[in-house]
């Protein structure tokens, strides 16, 4: 599903713009993306509860067609979260923009998730009792390394994607369930499993099962992820966006502009009150 933006012009627009006016928009259809459609976009959004972006995208366009949305995140999760960090709407706005690949949920409703067989190398390897040998450990290790590379291995990689990393994961949780979990990024902010424990919950299992809940759960699950590391909440709340990123995405922020595509993001959203008012 193609999504729509201001500027746009096509006949999905069209096509959205009759299902905006079956939805009660004064709105004329014309095809084209402008500020009386994206307005339009920003009303229904806030009446049915999805983020008030004003950007049709795949989420939008299935509550116009009458889809379960149930699962999906919703404004005044944004809302809350500002509150709870303490930082302007559209930061929050900003980084979940930015830093969500999206959706958190495939088309069969399990999450979204990547398997990172070098983070399972490590985890075998990785002592977890007073008992644990951890010369043993790194031999267990290397001897799944050189007999399954495609599960466990030093160096990162074999990613297939989509429902493919499902089969991976599984195929992995038969070595060791507990290691392959916390191998695998999880929802929408690809949040790892091995950080169940900083994030407060009891069990990687318990990570898992909440992040397969919703897409609100995942969010939660970021937000937390921001407060538990000192640094990152300090950027978020400084508006550093060129340390955020680096934080978050690593050496390859700047190849990404993930610094200034965050810039860009908080500043489109920072005249817009995005239903904050309604939603508290």
């Amino acid at each position: 599903m193609t999504t729509l933006r201001h500027g746009d012009r096509s006949q999905a627009v069209r096509s959205m713009q009759k299902n905006l006016k079956s939805h009660g928009a004064n709105l004329r259809v014309d095809g084209a993306y402008g500020d009386a459609t994206e307005n339009a976009v920003r009303a229904y959004q806030l009446k049915v509860g999805l983020v008030v972006d004003g950007v049709a995208g795949s989420k939008t366009q299935l509550s116009l067609a009458g889809g379960d949305c149930s699962k999906l995140l919703k404004n005044v999760d944004l809302v809350n979260a500002a509150k709870r960090l303490d930082v302007p709407l559209a930061s929050v706005y900003a980084v979940n923009e930015v830093e969500s690949v999206g959706k958190g949920f495939l088309d069969n409703g399990k999450p979204v998730i990547l398997f990172e067989r070098h983070v399972m190398y490590r985890q075998l390897k990785a002592p977890r009792h007073d008992a644990d040998d951890p010369s043993e450990l790194q031999r267990h290790a290397d001897q799944l390394a050189a007999t399954n590379p495609a599960l466990v291995n030093p160096k990162p990689g074999g990613y297939a994607g989509g429902t493919v990393e499902h089969q991976r994961l599984s195929s992995a949780r038969l070595i060791d369930d507990t290691a392959a979990l916390e191998s695998a990024s999880w929802g929408a902010f690809q949040i790892m499993g091995f950080h169940w424990q900083r994030l407060g919950y009891a069990s990687v299992h318990d990570f898992v099962a909440a992040v397969s809940t919703s897409e609100s759960i995942q969010f939660d699950a970021f937000v937390r992820f921001i407060e538990t590391d000192p640094a990152l909440y300090k950027a978020l709340k400084a508006r550093k966006w060129t340390v955020f990123a680096k934080l978050y995405n690593g050496p390859d922020y700047k190849r990404n502009l993930y610094d200034i595509k965050l810039q860009r993001a908080f500043e489109r959203h920072a005249d817009c009150d995005c239903g904050q008012a309604v939603a508290a």
